[in-house]
């Protein structure tokens, strides 16, 4: 990995940890292995470099979501797929737990690719609602938008009821609940 990936990578588990206001030139460049003079050749500033660590936890996030959107299966095979898969619930979502960083909602750059994210995804969901109730999977009374929007709060819910338990358990009954909600649509 190249000194501008370390830095990314760097800045991208220092936010998920610390937040904004935590995540200092200094502590970047410690975890990185890079000096001051690499990170100021790359990026213009801790700014700069926040941005494309932020842009590139919602890249990855978005291309996890969608390999599990694209699958094979049902429509609620495939939600059920990404809402179920391996993630660390106690750490968070790296992008969600930005939406608690006031730094990073108060500045428009950063907070762009988070809005971002969450209004791709609500989409995503959405559409693949819509597909399953067009295909006759779901019920004709499922609102695809609200429940795209119930799932992704869930989603966000759960990871901040498991902080706040300190259990994993809370995290899977969460998703257990919203399946359990969308399955009730299955004709």
């Amino acid at each position: 990995m190249d000194t501008r990936e370390r830095l990314i990578a760097s800045t991208r588990e220092l936010l998920w940890e610390r937040g904004y206001v935590g995540t200092s030139p200094k502590a970047i460049q410690e975890r990185s292995g890079a000096g001051q003079g690499s990170m100021y050749h790359h990026f213009r500033g801790k700014p700069d470099l926040a941005l494309a660590a932020i842009s590139r936890s919602a890249e990855e996030l978005r291309g996890r979501a969608e390999a599990e959107f694209s699958g094979p299966g049902t429509t609620v095979e495939r939600i059920s797929a990404y809402l179920r898969r391996e993630r660390d619930a106690l750490k968070g979502c790296p992008v969600g737990r930005l939406t608690q960083d006031p730094d990073v909602m108060a500045d428009p750059e950063l907070r762009r690719p988070v809005e971002e994210t969450f209004a791709w995804l609500t989409d995503r969901l959405a559409g693949l609602l819509a597909e399953g109730r067009a295909n006759g999977e779901l019920d004709t009374g499922l609102d695809p938008a609200s429940t795209a929007t119930a799932l992704v709060a869930v989603l966000q819910g759960g990871y901040v009821l498991a902080r706040a338990a300190d259990s994993v358990e809370v995290y899977a009954r969460a998703m257990d609940g919203a399946l359990g909600l969308l399955t009730a649509h299955v004709r």
